[in-house]
């Protein structure tokens, strides 16, 4: 009976206020009905404001965390947040390699919401060559995909060149979130591995209370892909839900808030999927 449950872990930085990073994937992993387990790469002093302090946990204690999950649980699928700079990302490639934690989404986290660098410029050479190649799906956001790629990104053009180009350094799959554009409608842009491609779309909620995001819809597409759904089905779902908790909001602190990852709030229509625009 043991290891019935299915399990997934986060491999990502502890947020105080509670709204991004692994509290945002545990509470994530909760309502999808998977349990989380996590490994803490670092602590942050922060809250809905900006991040004010950052202590990265050693690498011994890191590779230790990673051991112990291992030794014990059956992870169905990995993804990692904020690794903070070079020495994390290769420690956690290393341990990606050497144990079986399942399919990998990296949600390549290098900006928080209030503008603070999570990720060491050093570590974003260290990104593309060990983690990318390991990934089932990398999940950028548009400032995210130009570093990646080293190209500007306009429009929906761009979008796709930006995808192609982050597929070419080796991730199989790719979701390109569109979210920081300026327009009424967000507009995603998803590049499989076979080549296939489509967009997802959803209105514009106008809110400052999106705190987390990328956490919550990586940690909604990892928990799905653990219970055993196609790549396809998990990031739908995952868009419909992170799409949920903006539009339910919740009221806490005086600058970008948290998501409301207890919604019940998931409706088909509020997200559409196309083939061509």
């Amino acid at each position: 009976m043991s290891n019935e449950t299915p399990q997934v872990l986060t491999i990502a930085g502890a947020d105080s206020s509670g709204g991004a990073g692994i509290s945002a994937d545990l509470k994530t992993f909760a309502a999808q009905g998977v349990y989380g387990a996590n490994v803490f790469v670092a602590l942050t002093a922060q809250n809905t404001l900006g991040v004010q302090d950052v202590l990265m946990t050693p690498p011994d204690m890191i590779w230790s965390q990673m051991q112990s999950i291992a030794d014990d649980l059956a992870i169905k699928a990995t993804k990692t947040g904020m690794l903070g700079n070079a020495e994390t990302v290769a420690l956690v490639a290393k341990g990606l390699q050497n144990f079986d934690f399942g399919k990998y989404v990296l949600d390549p986290v290098m900006v928080a919401k209030g503008g603070a660098k999570l990720l060491n410029p050093d570590a974003v050479a260290a990104v593309k060559s060990l983690l990318l190649p390991l990934t089932e799906l990398v999940t950028p956001n548009m400032p995210e995909a130009e570093i990646l790629s080293g190209q500007a990104i306009n429009n929906r053009q761009d979008m796709q060149r930006a995808a192609k180009a982050i597929q070419k350094l080796g991730a199989k799959n790719v979701l390109l979130k569109g979210g920081h554009g300026q327009s009424s409608r967000i507009e995603d842009y998803v590049l499989l591995a076979d080549g296939t491609d489509f967009w997802l779309a959803s209105q514009r909620v106008l809110t400052e209370r999106t705190h987390g995001t990328g956490d919550t819809i990586s940690a909604a597409i990892t928990a799905q892909l653990a219970l055993g759904k196609t790549l396809d089905v998990a990031i739908l779902h995952g868009k419909r839900y992170v799409d949920a908790t903006i539009r339910d909001g919740i009221a806490v602190g005086h600058g970008h808030g948290p998501l409301n990852h207890g919604t019940k709030l998931m409706t088909k229509d509020t997200v559409e999927v196309l083939h061509d625009i």
